[in-house]
């Protein structure tokens, strides 16, 4: 789950010079911490979003609100040890 307190962003605006930072939350007892970011046009993402709740994997309202990839791209910061998947779908349009 992408939380907005831990998003941070020089992008005011749409005058975006630097790129949007996930920062890593901190770590709950006895929990293990997975980021999940769904990419793609506003449609698709929340397609997914509601995908995801009718499989009863997270509730809508979990997931934050939509930002604008700004041109200067987004910088996940990794902890040691942690890995990294990707999986890139098609999704049929109208």
């Amino acid at each position: 789950m992408l939380c907005l307190p831990f998003l941070v962003s020089s992008a005011r605006r749409g005058a975006a010079t630097s790129p949007i930072l996930l920062a890593n939350p901190d770590a709950q007892l006895g929990r293990e911490r997975l980021r999940h970011l769904v990419i793609g046009s506003p449609e698709g993402v929340q397609g997914a979003i509601n995908h995801l709740h009718l499989l009863q994997y997270a509730e809508q309202l979990e997931w934050s609100r939509q930002f604008t990839i700004p041109e200067s791209g987004i910088l996940i910061t990794p902890e040691q040890g942690e890995v990294f998947s990707y999986l890139m779908r098609y999704r049929q349009l109208g």
